[in-house]
């Protein structure tokens, strides 16, 4: 019996040595690596960058009130359309007391003085015409009367402007109507009804009574980073693609580039670029659509290329694997060739390689 289990202990440490052995030989044993085969083909390349940013209109107008005082009407809303002057909102002008006494007082003065003027006009133009005063006596009082006169439509038209911002004489020219200056569309309007209002002055920007834009004139905001901006320049053509309208791509014309970059987070300077849209007039663009800009580089019309991960570098020069044989199996031969624009998928190739070459490409499988 215990030569059996000594037999039995002998094999199992015979055929773990001799498992082990095989199992270390097999992964020893060079894998045979099939690969992809590529051949050269005429392609038209194009070099281009994409520039992130936003369509927005060239001309965004905030109108601002020329006084202070309480939103009565608001004649818009954001969306419509206005032309230049067009009334927006109404403004009501809440008087300041300690003014609105003073106007108060020079109106009865100047009343009391139109009074004692109209008395002594009347009085001696009828001298006057009995011809017991001569004519400059007459037209001293005449000059007195009517100066009189003036100063009491004055004084009421003042009163009025303190009371209710207007005066029958400056309605035209009314402050609390608030007009557009632009010709455009009503992009926002965050005032409403009751909301009190400061003037614009040159302590204060004011209260915005709303924001009007021409949306027939849209440009294309955008940074470019620092590597990119020394290869465009003003007057290239760019092709925009919107987010929100994916079917849809707008030609524009590049007009602006920073003379100045600002340091983004990433540590590399941005420079603003601008480009003028070419709209469409069956598609409505938004203001403050996020767009994608895409300008061309460089081109290059039937070339020959090839995909560019087939090509391998070593110090400055580019080789790709040539087929030399596929059985038993493949075997390659390195050759140097002179490459051209690429486009990040395919890269042209100047010399060094023919139409009827086959290239090494990725690899297909990995066998033993």
């Amino acid at each position: 019996m215990k030569k059996i289990l000594k037999f039995i202990f002998v094999g199992i440490l015979v055929f773990l040595v001799g498992w082990t052995f095989y199992f270390l030989y097999t992964k020893s044993k060079p894998k045979k690596v099939v690969y992809e085969i590529v051949t050269p083909k005429k392609e038209s390349i194009k070099k281009s960058t994409i520039i992130t940013g936003k369509i927005s209109p060239r001309d965004e107008i905030l109108i601002k009130p020329q006084i202070s005082g309480i939103v009565s009407d608001v004649y818009k809303e954001a969306g419509q359309k206005v032309t230049s002057g067009e009334i927006i909102a109404k403004v009501k002008v809440i008087p300041d007391v300690g003014s609105l006494n003073n106007a108060e007082s020079r109106l009865r003065t100047a009343e009391i003085d139109l009074t004692q003027a109209t008395q002594e006009f009347e009085r001696q133009k009828k001298l006057f015409d009995k011809g017991i005063i001569t004519k400059e006596e007459y037209e001293k009082a005449e000059t007195s009367y009517k100066t009189a006169k003036e100063n009491h439509e004055t004084s009421q038209d003042a009163l009025q402007i303190i009371k209710e911002g207007i005066s029958a004489r400056t309605a035209q020219y009314s402050s609390t109507l608030i007009r557009s200056t632009i010709s455009g569309l009503v992009l926002d309007v965050p005032i409403k009804v009751g909301n009190s209002v400061i003037q614009s002055n040159t302590f204060n920007d004011g209260t915005t009574i709303a924001t009007v834009a021409n949306m027939n004139d849209m440009i294309f905001i955008g940074n470019v980073d620092e590597t990119e901006v020394g290869r465009i320049k003003e007057g290239m053509m760019m092709t925009l693609t919107i987010g929100a309208l994916q079917d849809v791509k707008l030609d524009a014309i590049l007009e602006y580039i920073s003379p100045k970059g600002v340091e983004s987070t990433g540590g590399a300077n941005q420079f603003e670029i601008k480009a003028a849209a070419k709209l469409k007039n069956d598609i409505f663009i938004r203001a403050g659509y996020s767009a994608n800009g895409e300008i061309i580089l460089a081109t290059a019309d039937s070339v020959l290329a090839i995909p560019e991960n087939t090509v391998e570098f070593s110090n400055d020069s580019s080789f790709v694997q040539i087929l030399k044989s596929e059985k038993p199996e493949q075997i390659f031969e390195k050759r140097f060739v002179e490459l051209g624009l690429s486009d990040g998928v395919n890269i042209e190739i100047k010399s060094g390689l023919t139409a009827d070459d086959k290239i090494r490409g990725a690899v297909v499988s990995n066998k033993k």
